[in-house]
């Protein structure tokens, strides 16, 4: 049937005459295209050119998408939960990159919060509608109080009261930031099982989320993530792009982790496991398990240092848990330790260990076992620390580390133990070489060295101060950890206490270390402190040091001698000393009719005074006298060899 020329214009009018796609310009049609067009493929144009990165592609552009577009156009879909005025407020804030989280409590004013510290959103305090906007634009809360936008690693935590309906929320930025997973590159890629430690805050699911991807796309390794709370993957069914090619596994319910674990070494077949926030019991004896089949794990646990995961017993399995033991005799005194320690029960579940400790700096401990060993005896353990380069103005991070080593191959980890004898240098502790620049100068206060004191008597401290004619301008003691530049601490107490350890180790603290409380050894201590400090020998400290040493020995053999072995005619053995010092002692020793020998062995050489075996002391009024002339410069006795003007300096 043939169409009238009326009814065939009337059919072709609407779409050549009614201008609504005007604005709208089409490509010029080529002569292989149909003579006639539909409008409904630039509509759609239309709506994929409102995205500003589809309109450089759409103007010839050759990077559809950069990083900078996908972190603004994410960080624009968190902002959309808020009401107009905060979602400027933000905008216009010179940090908005570097936004934390917005935080609205029901009653308050909102909170932004920056790394340089919160900010109000507004004068308005929140109100019921502004919680509810928010929660209806964001997924099901669940038994966590945790929700997410779909596709973003955002978290938006609620607070309910006692009836359920939530009063606040906590708008948490998440990012997924390259550059720090290239510093553990090397322990990973040769399938170690790595476990990161640190507080929260600190980037762990990010460096484990940049390591899914690293192992799923560079090293094509069948990655499976058990994500908790759907930080690493995101929000939704499709997880975030920032995984790559991994695989990931939700968990209904924080206490079921255990079981998806379980269920993804089953079911899936991974070569990596990578799981968030181990937390349990039940999860550290999962993880074990996974770890018995020869599957690589990447995990994150709470805490601030390998210690803490020593000290919880929920979480001691993951570095092959502690058990008591009781040593023989003989044994304990080979160690030098008492008859019970505390000794690793098993194999670690991890092969190495890594502390954040901010987040462009980390310490690896290449051996997790061997770090355990080393706490448990009371070693300082050996590690490295890697730090990221400069970041960008997104936060990326170079991806060249900087690593330094505490300890070489060749050096035992132990302790610094300052020797008694004199004639000995000491040291301090090897795991920080050097004082910190910022530390070399003066403090605030007034005072060159700010010393922080544990488990010594303060005034045994500062009367070797005093001894060395120091005065406060040089050294003071303080009770801010924080601000010392150097540590004192007694060996016994020190083992005790690991988290004194820890605190000088995130400060860059040096540790002073004696095995006693005697004036000798802290004597020795402060003046390697000085020496260190300044680089070179007081000529001065120097000869106050080697007068006072000569003093205390001589005043410790006299005391021995007048207070034990002529009046009860007992031998006595006097402290380990330098040869010259003994020289010193054993002449004095011949002045009063005694005989004496050397006992022991390196290094600890002593003299042992012997009783008198015959004859009479008619010349002791005499020797009496020639000693007292020896001490001129310390004071006269009464004249009697039984009395003593002066308390020797002995050891507590």
């Amino acid at each position: 049937m043939r169409c009238s020329p009326v009814s065939h214009f009337r059919l072709r009018l609407p779409i050549k005459l009614v201008p609504r796609t005007s604005a709208l310009r089409p490509t010029p049609l080529s002569r292989s295209s149909p003579c006639c067009f539909s409008p409904r493929p630039f509509r759609h144009h239309s709506l994929a050119l409102k995205s500003p990165a589809r309109r450089r592609f759409a103007a010839g552009s050759p990077n559809p998408s950069s990083p900078e577009d996908d972190l603004d156009v994410e960080l624009g879909r968190l902002l959309a939960l808020l009401p107009e005025e905060m979602r400027r407020r933000v905008s216009e804030h010179p940090e908005r990159n570097q936004l934390i989280e917005v935080v609205m409590d029901l009653g308050r004013k909102p909170l932004s919060r920056f790394p340089s510290g919160d900010f109000v959103l507004s004068e308005r305090p929140v109100a019921h509608e502004d919680l509810e906007r928010a929660t209806s634009q964001v997924g099901d809360f669940v038994i966590d109080n945790r929700a997410g936008i779909s596709r973003t690693l955002h978290r938006i935590s609620g607070i309910r009261n006692r009836k359920g309906t939530i009063i606040g929320l906590t708008c948490r930025v998440g990012r997924a930031i390259s550059g720090s997973a290239p510093l553990l590159r090397d322990l990973v890629q040769t399938g170690a099982s790595v476990l990161l430690i640190g507080p929260p805050g600190m980037g762990k699911t990010t460096i484990i989320r940049e390591i899914a991807r690293m192992l799923a796309n560079d090293y094509g390794k069948r990655v499976m993530i058990v994500d908790t709370s759907n930080e690493i993957g995101g929000d939704g069914d499709i997880p975030h792009e920032g995984i790559g090619n991994a695989r990931r596994m939700q968990v209904p319910n924080s206490d079921m982790q255990h079981k998806v674990l379980i269920e993804a070494v089953e079911n899936h077949m991974p070569q990596v496991i990578v799981i968030d926030e181990i937390g349990t019991k039940l999860e550290a004896m999962a993880a074990s398990t996974i770890a018995q089949r020869g599957i690589q794990l990447v995990a994150t646990a709470h805490g601030v240092t390998i210690e803490n995961l020593i000290m919880n017993p929920a979480l001691e399995m993951l570095v092959g848990g502690i058990q008591s033991v009781t040593l023989g005799d003989e044994e304990a005194s080979r160690r030098g330790v008492q008859k019970t320690v505390l000794e690793r029960k098993g194999p670690s579940t991890f092969s190495c260990g890594v502390e954040i400790i901010s987040k462009t700096e980390l310490r690896v401990h290449r051996s997790l076992e061997a770090t355990v060993d080393a706490v448990l005896s009371g070693r300082l353990p050996k590690f490295e620390v890697r730090k990221m380069g400069a970041k960008d103005s997104r936060g990326n991070a170079e991806t060249k580390p900087f690593i330094y080593s505490s300890l070489s191959d060749n050096v035992d980890a132990s302790f610094i133990h300052f020797p008694d004898r004199a004639g000995e240098s000491a040291g301090y502790s090897e795991y920080a070489p050097e004082l910190p620049p910022n530390r070399e100068s003066f403090s605030e206060d007034g005072a060159r060295l700010l010393l922080y004191n544990y488990g010594i008597l303060e005034a045994s401290i500062m009367q070797v101060i005093k001894q060395l004619n120091l005065g406060e301008d040089v050294i003071q003691l303080t009770d801010n950890i924080s601000q010392a530049h150097a540590l004192l601490a007694l060996q016994s107490k020190l083992k005790k206490n690991p988290g004194i350890q820890a605190a000088a180790r995130s400060h860059g603290i040096p540790i002073y270390v004696t095995k006693t409380s005697s004036l000798v050894q802290i004597t020795n201590a402060v003046r390697a402190l000085l020496r260190d400090c300044d680089g070179s020998e007081d000529t001065e400290v120097e000869d106050t040091f080697k007068l006072s040493e000569k003093t205390d020995a001589l005043e410790e053999a006299r005391v021995a001698i007048e207070q034990v072995v002529i009046p009860k005619g007992e031998p006595v053995e006097l402290l380990p000393r330098s040869y010259s010092i003994m020289s010193l002692q054993m002449d004095l020793i011949r002045k009063y009719q005694l005989q004496s020998e050397r006992v022991g062995k390196e290094p600890d050489i002593r003299v042992r005074i012997l009783p008198y075996d015959g004859g009479s002391y008619e010349d002791i009024d005499s020797t009496d006298k020639e000693v007292a002339d020896g001490f001129d410069d310390i004071g006269s006795t009464n004249g009697s060899a039984y009395n003593i003007s002066r308390l020797p300096l002995l050891p507590d």
